[in-house]
C-alpha cells in the first residue's frame, strides 16, 4: 500500500489539495480529513471550530458541536461529491485550522477572541467555514467579515429570527442579528431568513420566508427570492440546524416542529450557486440530544456542499450521473 494512506489530518505536509485513502471508521479526525494547519499560505478555505455554548437560552451541549461535525464528515471525504460529480479538493486548497481558544469563565473575552481569530483567517485571503457552537458566535465572525467586505447579505437558515428585542446589552443566541442589523454589519435590504416558525412583532427589514410558506410554495421559490435579494453582494450564510424539523435534526438546543427536511436544506444550499459566497457558519449541533448522529451528518453535509459551490466557482468540472 502507498505510504500516502491514512491519517492525512496530520501526516500531509506538502499540499492542502487532494486527498488519499482513509478508513472511514479509523484514523485521526479532522473536517473532511483535511490536514490540520495554521499555515494559511495559498489556502482557499480554513475550517475552524468555535466550541462555545454559554449564550444558549434552553438546552446546552453545542460546545461539542465542532467535534461531532468533524466526526460525521468522514464518509463525505471518501467519494466524489454528490450531486456535483467532482472532488472539491482537486480545485480548492482547504485546511482544518483547529478551534479558537476561549476562556468561557470570562465571558467578556469570548467575542473578542472569536473576532480576532476570524480576523487572522480572513486577512490571509482564505474564506472561513465556521463550525459552532451556539448561534451567538456568528456575531463576532460577521464583524470580521464586514471589515473585509463591508456590510454583507445574510442568508439565515433558522427556526428563529434571532432579532429578539432586548435592552441593547444582551448578546445571546437570539439577539445577535438585531445587533448586526443595527450596527450595519449586515445589509438587511439584501438579507433573507429561511425556515422561521417562531413569532416576532418586527422583521427589522429582513425578508422572512417561513417554513409553512416554503412547504406551500416549494424550496425553488425560496432559493429564487433569496438569490435575487442578495444580488451581487457578498453573501454570508448562517445555518442553524434547528431550521430543520426535529425529525431530521433532533440534536439541537431549541427544536421547533414544522421545519424543513434535510433534503430541502441541502437543495437550498446547492441552489446558492452563482452568488458571491464569502463565509459560512453551521451552528447549534448539540450531540447530547442527537440520535444516530443524524443532526451532525446533516450539518457536515451542508458545510461540504458549500465547499463544493466554491470549488465549482473556481473551475471544478462536474461529472453528473443520472437524472439530477
Amino acid at each position: 500500500m502507498s505510504s500516502n494512506a491514512g491519517d492525512q489530518a496530520f501526516r500531509r505536509r506538502d499540499t492542502a489539495k487532494g486527498r488519499w485513502h482513509e478508513m472511514t471508521y479509523g484514523g485521526a479526525l479532522s473536517f473532511l480529513r483535511r490536514n490540520y494547519s495554521r499555515d494559511l499560505s495559498g489556502v482557499d478555505v480554513a475550517v475552524t471550530g468555535v466550541p462555545y455554548d454559554n449564550a444558549v437560552t434552553f438546552r446546552p451541549g453545542c460546545r461539542l458541536g465542532p467535534q461531532a461535525i468533524r466526526a460525521a464528515s468522514v464518509q463525505l471525504s471518501e467519494l466524489l461529491a454528490f450531486p456535483f460529480g467532482f472532488d472539491p479538493f482537486e480545485t480548492l486548497s482547504v485546511v482544518d485550522y483547529g478551534d479558537v481558544h476561549l476562556d468561557p469563565h470570562h465571558p467578556d473575552t469570548v467575542h473578542p477572541a472569536i473576532e480576532a481569530h476570524a480576523d487572522t483567517i480572513i486577512a490571509s485571503g482564505a474564506k472561513m467555514l465556521t463550525l459552532g457552537g451556539d448561534h451567538s458566535v456568528a456575531y463576532p465572525v460577521l464583524k470580521a467579515h464586514a471589515k473585509m467586505h463591508g456590510p454583507v447579505a445574510l442568508i439565515q437558515f433558522d427556526a428563529h429570527c434571532d432579532t429578539w428585542p432586548d435592552d441593547g446589552e444582551a448578546y445571546n443566541h437570539g439577539t445577535m442579528f438585531l445587533h448586526a442589523a443595527r450596527e450595519g454589519i449586515v445589509d438587511v435590504t439584501k438579507s433573507t431568513q429561511i425556515g422561521l416558525r417562531t413569532y416576532n412583532d418586527e422583521d427589522f427589514g429582513f425578508e422572512i420566508l417561513t417554513s409553512p410558506w416554503i412547504h406551500r410554495n416549494g424550496i425553488a421559490a425560496a432559493i429564487e427570492i433569496a438569490c435575487e435579494r442578495a444580488g451581487d453582494a457578498p453573501v454570508y450564510v448562517s445555518f442553524d440546524v434547528d431550521g430543520m424539523d426535529p425529525a431530521f435534526a433532533p440534536g439541537t438546543g431549541t427544536p421547533v416542529p414544522g421545519g424543513l427536511a434535510s433534503w430541502q436544506a441541502l437543495e437550498f444550499i446547492r441552489g446558492l450557486e452563482g452568488l458571491n459566497l464569502v463565509g459560512l457558519d453551521v451552528v447549534e449541533v448539540s450531540p447530547p440530544y442527537d440520535q444516530s448522529e443524524i443532526t451532525a451528518i446533516a450539518a457536515a453535509t451542508v458545510a461540504h456542499d458549500w465547499l463544493c459551490l466554491l470549488a465549482g466557482a473556481a473551475g471544478a468540472r462536474p461529472r453528473p450521473v443520472g437524472r439530477l
